[in-house]
């Protein structure tokens, strides 16, 4: 059963945020006229490095307008109303029709299968929220060389990235995309610290092989599969991704009046996290020093392995056999430092923020 957190309850309305559903891409906090969604810590949280989830709420001014659930392209947040007992109730047209038309995970047409599929499962293979199966795969019972089964996507978990669609060796899917948008990535800030390709739904993200002494870009970008949501813009430490919403590419109601919360570049993040370090279990190696984004970019010497050559770091130093935190507040909430630690003295904590 998908886990459901309940944000705020006023009387008889509830705001409720699926968060196994949630991409981190900080499209509700563009769209909230109020200011009350935060969003931070994404690439720890997609990492699974930190306990939190990647929204929450500041309960000060919400007015439960549900226009953050109306343009969340997966259908990860809702806003509900109870009735009240003895209450007349109200005739309504095809409310489920209207609900397609005003909610874009639900304008998004669903991902299909058609019956010139060959049930191979390179669609299965490929899926990266793993939401497609291919079920009661047999070879055919009538004498000719085929496969029988079928094919199932999870229209639940489906992202729309298409990957699916683009390996079918047959052309028997159909992916429909959120958004139009445009992506850039700045290779002199990038660190290629990769929390953008662990972050990235899609898998539109990746680093590229190389050999000795080859030059390659530090993170390359599937374009094909991307749905321009902005998770990696959102996760990256150093601001390195700028991603910008062009369009609403679904049909749907009020899709003029949404466009203009959410088109543009993507919403920054809040810090949500501490760091927190153990300086009994520490060695004193310098490997969160130099592997830190922020670190990093501060000095290209730092970045290529000189830990005591230079006095001055901005987030994370060495000092007297052990790690320190020189200033919390420049931390990207990546949580880099954690996975390269070798004995776990260096994680990150929620910080109350709302």
């Amino acid at each position: 059963m998908m886990r459901e957190v309940l944000l705020e309850l006023r009387e008889d309305k509830s705001h409720v945020y699926y968060p196994d559903k949630c991409i981190g891409c900080a499209t509700c906090v563009a769209a909230c006229p109020k200011g009350e969604l935060v969003i931070g810590s994404v690439g720890a949280v997609a990492r699974g490095l930190i306990d939190k989830e990647f929204i929450e709420k500041r309960r000060d001014a919400c007015v439960f307008c549900g226009i953050c659930a109306r343009s969340c392209p997966v259908g990860a947040l809702a806003v509900r109303k109870e009735e009240k007992e003895g209450a007349k109730e109200k005739p309504k047209e095809k409310p489920e029709e209207q609900e397609a038309e005003s909610y874009l995970s639900k304008a998004i047409l669903p991902t299909t299968v058609d019956d010139r599929c060959v049930h191979c499962g390179l669609c299965a293979e490929v899926c990266p929220q793993g939401c497609i199966t291919v079920e009661d795969r047999v070879l055919a019972q009538d004498g000719s060389l085929r496969v029988e089964g079928k094919t199932v996507v999870d229209q639940e978990a489906c992202v729309h990235c298409g990957w699916c669609a683009a390996i079918c060796p047959v052309d028997a899917i159909t992916v429909n995309k959120p958004f139009s948008g445009t992506f850039f990535r700045d290779e002199s800030i990038c660190q290629a610290c990769r929390t953008c390709v662990d972050t990235c739904p899609c898998d539109a993200l990746f680093n590229r092989e190389f050999g000795p002494g080859e030059i390659v870009e530090k993170v390359t970008h599937r374009i094909d599969a991307c749905i321009f949501c902005g998770a990696c813009s959102v996760a990256c430490p150093v601001g390195a991704i700028t991603v910008e919403k062009t369009a609403i590419l679904p049909e749907m109601k009020m899709k003029a009046g949404l466009e203009k919360r959410v088109l543009g570049k993507t919403a920054r993040p809040t810090l949500t996290s501490t760091l927190v370090t153990d300086r009994d279990a520490c060695l004193g190696c310098g490997n969160c020093v130099i592997v830190c984004p922020v670190n990093a970019l501060s000095d290209p010497y730092l970045a290529a392995g000189h830990l005591n050559e230079l006095d001055n770091k901005p987030l994370l130093e060495v000092e007297n056999g052990a790690i320190v935190v020189v200033d919390q507040d420049l931390c990207g909430s990546c949580a880099t430092c954690s996975l390269i630690c070798p004995t776990e003295a260096i994680w990150l904590e929620r910080r109350e923020t709302v």
